[in-house]
């Protein structure tokens, strides 16, 4: 990167379990009320946004390009261009690269970048079958054939596609995410009572840092259409009466014969939005603006399909290398936490020495990191992760927290459905 990339100011909304109090809002509504807000507390003018560009892995087929119609009903003007990336869990960081990729070539001075994702809206398909039966309803020109068609029709026509579970499972190694998080709980021998432990831990710590202020700085309030609450202003994921025994209850959920994957130590479907503007350093810098911090670099790296929940490692190696950094060098750490399996089974592998020469072509481990600088706040088992939008939710959680506590470089990481990882260098200083 020629500069830094100046985040200068971020908000997203309360990240909510998937058929909860946002089920009736659609993600570009969600998407508005996040920008509308976010947009009232800048201290830029609306004019003076260049483009908007958003992630979203699920877009409403009555709402394409998504990040247009959010920019829309959010009040911008229909002048200032918008556009929508996808890049699966990572997409919400896939905005923000692309966003900085922009800046960098000198196309926009200010874009808001972010995500936007209703996990609870995603559609039922029909079949084939029933597809095809509607064809032939239509194409039929005589009563006669009308009626042949329709005494063709079978009940089993109306077995639905589950588009969540098409864009869960893998297309090349025929996997659904929780059996590659199983993948990974074999490979490393990471036992069920430490995937619960790890859960638990989550929840403890996302509770935590909604008892002391440190989430609410990052969430505004959005209106709901539950009848029973108008306003919805904290995440409903943590828990603060999880215990080990009640996670120890829960069956596995993907591999019910021998897992140890469960719905207790896996995030949640979840529905959120998060927006962040930003500008290039120089420009922060020359217009005097306040900034969070900084995007001091970006990659993207590709594995194993079947392996994909080691991302994080592989993409942090690549940002590490091309920087000359060092997994010491990092004072604050988020790797996404798909899964507890996912999250410990990279922590494993940034300190073995066998897993850096066999996979990472490198004689020596990348370096053990100290878990407690790890997911400070929680992670996505407790918060959930609306996957167009938790790639910016990492970095601006980190952003946040690495100039409450006055330090200095943050690694936001996470991996991505189909054999991918994304990492993020961020400074605040």
């Amino acid at each position: 990167m020629k500069e830094r990339i100046a985040v200068v100011s971020g908000e997203r909304s309360p990240f909510v379990k998937a058929g909860t109090v946002f089920k009736d809002v659609a993600a570009d509504d969600l998407g508005a009320s996040v920008l509308r807000e976010h947009l009232l507390r800048s201290q830029l003018s609306n004019d003076s946004i260049d483009e908007v560009v958003l992630g979203c892995v699920g877009q409403p087929s009555n709402a394409a390009n998504i990040a247009r119609v959010v920019a829309l009903k959010a009040g911008l003007s229909e002048s200032i261009p918008a556009y929508t990336v996808a890049r699966n869990c990572a997409s919400g960081m896939e905005a923000l690269s692309t966003a900085s990729n922009q800046l960098l070539a000198d196309g926009a001075d200010i874009i808001v970048a972010g995500g936007t994702e209703s996990m609870s809206n995603y559609p039922l398909l029909f079949s084939k079958r029933m597809t095809g039966f509607f064809e032939k309803m239509m194409r039929a020109k005589t009563l006669g054939a009308k009626l042949s068609t329709l005494a063709s029709f079978r009940l089993s026509f109306l077995k639905p596609r589950i588009s969540l579970i098409d864009g869960l499972t893998d297309p090349i190694c025929g996997q659904i995410m929780g059996i590659t998080a199983e993948n990974l709980a074999r490979e490393f021998q990471i036992t069920r009572e430490e995937q619960d432990a790890f859960a638990l831990h989550s929840h403890q710590l996302a509770i935590a840092a909604w008892e002391n202020g440190r989430l609410a700085e990052e969430v505004v309030a959005v209106a709901s259409t539950d009848k029973k609450i108008d306003i919805i202003s904290t995440d409903n994921g943590p828990r603060a009466d999880q215990s080990l025994e009640a996670l120890a209850k829960l069956r596995p959920y993907f591999d019910r014969v021998n897992g140890t994957v469960t719905v207790g130590n896996a995030c949640p479907i979840t529905d959120g939005a998060v927006m962040m503007t930003l500008v290039t350093e120089s420009y922060a810098k020359k217009h005097k603006l306040k900034v969070m911090g900084y995007i001091s670099g970006y990659e993207y790296a590709g594995l194993e399909p079947h392996r994909m929940g080691l991302g994080p490692v592989y993409a942090a190696h690549k940002l590490m290398k091309k920087q000359g950094l060092k997994t010491s060098d990092f004072d604050l750490v988020e790797i996404n936490e798909a899964f507890a399996a996912q999250v410990i089974a990279n922590l494993r592998a940034f300190e073995s020495k066998a897993f850096a020469k066999e996979f990472l072509n490198e004689d020596a481990a990348l370096g053990a990191i100290n878990p407690d600088i790890v997911n400070v706040n929680g992670g996505a088992i407790a918060i959930g992760h609306p996957v167009g939008a938790t790639g910016a939710r990492l970095v601006l959680t980190q952003l946040l927290e690495l100039k409450r506590r006055k330090l200095k470089r943050g690694l936001a990481s996470l991996c991505i459905g189909g054999g991918l990882g994304g990492a993020f260098h961020l400074e605040v200083a």
